[in-house]
């Protein structure tokens, strides 16, 4: 059985204070990335913007089931780092729809992969077969 060799690329130990994320654990480029995008609903979240959903209640009516604390929670966190971009459509009561920025829309080849990854070795999973464009907004 031959064992695939992983190539890891080195980073700086010393972070640039212009650019230091003060929660990031460490300043491995894949930890930084995890510490906003590890947890199990996050990429749903980025997934559901990449398939067109925009309101609150969209992302509500997803299969997985987000309950809604964790929903506001986690599009406030993409917000904060500059993934997704809040805008107020109606004032009473307040209302707003999210859009994928730049930043975020640039998560694109991630998900593709994930998807492509999915569909080799995940048989069982159901992946759209359309093409992800996102509206962006910045």
């Amino acid at each position: 059985m031959q064992i695939a060799s992983v190539l890891f690329y080195s980073y700086p130990m010393i972070k640039n204070d212009a650019t230091a994320d003060s929660n990031s654990r460490s300043d491995c480029p894949v930890t930084c990335v995890l510490d906003i995008l590890g947890d199990k609903w996050t990429l749903v979240v980025i997934r559901d913007l990449f398939m067109g959903k925009h309101r609150y209640n969209e992302f509500m009516e997803s299969p997985e089931g987000i309950t809604s604390n964790i929903l506001a929670d986690r599009l406030k966190r993409l917000e904060c780092a500059g993934i997704v971009k809040r805008d107020q459509y109606q004032k009473r009561p307040p209302r707003s729809e999210y859009f994928l920025t730049t930043k975020g829309a640039d998560l694109q080849p991630v998900l593709f992969a994930l998807v492509e990854w999915g569909r080799r070795y995940l048989p069982c999973a159901d992946y759209p077969e359309r093409p992800f464009t996102p509206e962006i907004r910045d």
